[in-house]
């Protein structure tokens, strides 16, 4: 059986709020407003960039202005389509990643994270060999809670029964709607409670992943 194990990125794989902090607050001095904080920054991660600077542009008291809300991520965009500066990837990603790939796991990616700065974090720390498919924020006209962009994956890695790793509400609730088993990372940008989100299994570093991968598979094959 096809072992086929897909992914987040921020907040799962990588800690991008500090870049995603950066790069608001850079268009926000450009723009003449008061900057955001990194805990506003950080609560504001997981629908994708239009959400995140609706966020901002609500938080810096522009309300529901659609020119500013499409000129800020246009800036944004900018900014933020270069090498992570601040970004880093969670400790034991690495060699949890290699580890799957000895047990035979077909791997994929699903993120809202736009598709240019997506395959930029991939590139940039050498996590693309690793993903056979890859669903961003803007590869389909829906994005994660729908649960579509999952399911694609999963068909393109040839899945049977599959694994979803996140961290968030949107990657709980996208797991439940697709029908997919959910393994969610603590230390991501989970806001509500971990009793409170739909999850199969929970770990806090990446280190013991590769044996909830190993338990859920080997329970699927006995």
């Amino acid at each position: 059986m096809m072992k086929s194990v897909v992914f987040d990125l921020d907040g799962t794989l990588i800690d991008s709020a500090p870049d995603l902090h950066r790069a608001a607050n850079v268009v926000l001095r450009d723009e003449g407003l008061p900057e955001i904080t990194f805990a506003q920054a950080r609560s504001f991660i997981g629908h994708g960039a239009p959400v995140l600077i609706a966020r901002v542009v609500e938080a810096v008291g522009l309300g529901g202005d659609p020119e500013a809300h499409e000129r800020l991520l246009g800036k944004f965009m900018t900014e933020y389509n270069h090498a992570p500066q601040l970004t880093v990837l969670y400790p034991g990603v690495m060699d949890a990643l290699a580890q799957l790939e000895l047990l035979g796991c077909a791997m994929g990616l699903c993120t809202n994270k736009p598709e240019a700065p997506t395959h930029i974090a991939l590139s940039h720390f050498g996590l693309t060999d690793y993903m056979r498919s890859v669903a961003s924020g803007d590869s389909l006209p829906v994005r994660k809670p729908d649960p579509a962009p999952l399911i694609e994956v999963m068909q393109a890695l040839g899945a049977g029964p599959g694994l979803y790793v996140g961290d968030s509400e949107v990657d709980a609730e996208t797991a439940a709607r697709a029908n997919i088993p959910f393994a969610i990372y603590t230390e991501g940008y989970r806001k509500a409670a971990l009793d409170e989100l739909p999850h199969t299994y929970a770990f806090d570093h990446w280190d013991q992943l590769p044996g909830i991968v190993a338990q859920h598979f080997g329970g699927l094959e006995a």
